[in-house]
C-alpha cells in the first residue's frame, strides 16, 4: 500500500525543504493561461513602453476601473493578472520593456468598441503606446473564399489587405497592416462554425504577438540607421590609423592617442545600442515562431500574413544585424591594430633601451680606464711618499751616525717600494671582488 503524503499536523516531513525558487518556477508555466474567446468577440488591445512605468503604477490605473475585480487570487500588482468586468475580461501582462492590456467582449463592433472601459481609462493607461489594436471575431461559412475576402475587404475601405487561411482552413484572418485615423489597426478573423473558444483564443494570442513583437523588432532600426554614418567614420578612421602605422616616421603617440579616442567612441556605440540589437534579434525569432505557429495557408488574389511580414520585416532585420556585425568587427579590427601599435611602440621603447645600455657600457668602460689611471698615479703617489719617508728616516739616521747615504738607499728602495703598493692595491681589490 503507498504511503500518502502526511496530511495531518505534526506528521513528519516527507520531502527535503523547498529552494526559495521552486514556487515561483514551478507556477511560471501557470502564469499565462492560454485565452478562451467565445464567438463572436472584438478584442482591443493597447501596448505601451513601460520603460520609467512601475506596477504599482499600473496597478493604480487598473483600480481606478469600475466594478473591476481580480480574477483568482492575484494582487493587482502581479505580471499577468486578469480583471473581470461586466460583460468583459480585461487581462493586462507586464513585460521587461512593454505592458500590454487585452480586453475581450462578446458584443460585435458594430454595437460599439470598449464600451466596458472608458475611453478616458484608455488614454491614461501609463506608458508611451506603440501597438493599438482592435480584432474582430465573428462566425460565418468560409466555403467561397474570394466572396468572403471580397465582403472584408470593405471593411477596410476596399483598399489592398493580406489575408490567410489558418490551420486545416477554421479560420480566415484580414487585414491591411495600416494605422487608422483613430490611432488603431484593425484584423478581422472570420471563423468557421463550430470553432471552439480555446481555439478562438489561440488565434487572437497568435496574432496579437506576432504584430507586437514584429514592432518591438523593429525599434532597432531606428538606432542602426543612425549608426550607419558614425560607423562609416569611424571605419574610414581607422583605416587612416592603419595606414600611419605602417609609416616608420609617424608619432605612435600621436596614433595611439586617435586610436584609444576611436575605441572610446565604439565601445560607448557598443553599450548604447548593444541591447536594442540583441532584443530585436530575439522578438524577430519570437515573430518567425508566431508565423510558423498559424500554419497559414494562401488565399489567391493576396499576399499571406507571413509572406507579407517577411518580406518588409526581413531586410529592416538584416540591416541590424549588419549594423550589430559592423560594430563588433570594428571593436575587433582597433583592438587588432591597437596590439600591432602597441607592439611597434614596445619595440621602439626597447630600441631605445638597447641604446641606454650601450651608452652605459661605454660610460662603464671609460670609468674603468679613468679608475686605471687614478690607481697608476694613486701607486705613484704612495710610492714617492713611501720613498721620501725612507730618505728621511736615512737621513736621520745618518745625521745620528750611521754609515748612510741616504740618496742611495732611497734610489735602491724605489722598485721594492713599487712593488709593494701595487701588491697591496691588488690584494684590496680582490677582497673587494669576492666579496661583492
Amino acid at each position: 500500500m503507498p504511503v500518502a503524503a502526511a496530511d495531518t499536523q505534526g506528521a513528519a516531513p516527507t520531502l527535503p525543504p523547498d529552494d526559495p525558487l521552486r514556487r515561483a518556477l514551478h507556477d511560471e508555466v501557470h502564469s499565462r493561461p492560454a485565452a478562451r474567446v467565445r464567438l463572436p468577440a472584438c478584442v482591443r488591445y493597447v501596448a505601451v513602453l513601460n520603460d520609467g512605468v512601475s506596477r504599482a503604477d499600473e496597478a493604480r490605473h487598473l483600480a481606478t476601473l469600475p466594478d473591476a475585480m481580480p480574477a483568482g487570487a492575484g494582487a493587482m500588482t502581479e505580471p499577468y493578472l486578469r480583471v473581470r468586468l461586466p460583460g468583459a475580461m480585461l487581462r493586462r501582462e507586464h513585460h521587461s520593456e512593454f505592458t500590454r492590456y487585452t480586453l475581450v467582449t462578446s458584443q460585435p463592433a458594430t454595437a460599439g468598441r470598449g464600451q466596458a472601459v472608458p475611453p478616458r481609462w484608455w488614454a491614461g493607461i501609463p506608458g508611451r503606446l506603440f501597438a493599438a489594436i482592435e480584432l474582430t471575431l465573428e462566425e460565418g461559412d468560409l466555403s467561397d473564399l474570394p466572396a468572403v475576402l471580397g465582403e472584408l475587404r470593405q471593411g477596410f475601405g476596399g483598399d489592398e489587405v493580406v489575408a490567410s487561411l489558418l490551420g486545416d482552413g477554421y479560420a480566415l484572418a484580414v487585414t491591411d497592416f495600416r494605422v487608422a485615423a483613430d490611432g488603431v489597426e484593425r484584423i478581422v478573423v472570420r471563423c468557421a462554425p463550430g470553432t471552439s473558444a480555446t481555439r478562438a483564443g489561440r488565434i487572437v494570442q497568435r496574432l496579437l504577438e506576432l504584430e507586437t513583437y514584429r514592432l518591438m523588432a523593429l525599434r532597432g532600426l531606428p538606432a542602426s540607421k543612425a549608426l550607419a554614418g558614425p560607423l562609416g567614420v569611424a571605419e574610414a578612421d581607422l583605416v587612416a590609423i592603419t595606414a600611419q602605422t605602417v609609416d616608420q616616421h609617424s608619432a605612435d603617440a600621436d596614433l595611439l592617442a586617435r586610436l584609444t579616442l576611436l575605441a572610446a567612441r565604439i565601445e560607448q556605440a557598443t553599450a548604447a545600442n548593444g541591447y536594442r540589437f540583441s532584443a530585436t534579434a530575439a522578438y524577430h525569432a519570437i515573430v518567425q515562431q508566431r508565423i510558423a505557429e498559424l500554419c497559414e495557408r494562401a488565399v489567391p488574389g493576396t499576399q499571406a500574413l507571413g509572406v507579407f511580414m517577411q518580406r518588409r520585416l526581413t531586410p529592416a532585420m538584416a540591416t541590424v544585424a549588419s549594423t550589430a556585425q559592423r560594430l563588433a568587427a570594428l571593436s575587433q579590427r582597433i583592438e587588432r591594430a591597437g596590439a600591432l601599435l602597441r607592439t611597434r611602440v614596445d619595440i621602439a621603447t626597447e630600441a631605445q633601451n638597447q641604446q641606454l645600455l650601450e651608452k652605459l657600457t661605454r660610460g662603464q668602460d671609460l670609468q674603468l680606464r679613468l679608475q686605471s689611471t687614478v690607481e697608476g698615479l694613486s701607486i705613484a703617489a704612495i710610492s714617492y711618499y713611501v720613498v721620501s719617508l725612507v730618505l728621511y728616516g736615512a737621513k736621520a739616521a745618518k745625521a745620528a751616525g750611521l754609515p748612510l747615504e741616504p740618496e742611495l738607499l732611497a734610489g735602491a728602495a724605489i722598485p721594492l717600494v713599487l712593488w709593494g703598493v701595487w701588491h697591496t692595491v691588488r690584494n684590496i681589490h680582490r677582497a673587494l671582488r669576492a666579496g661583492g
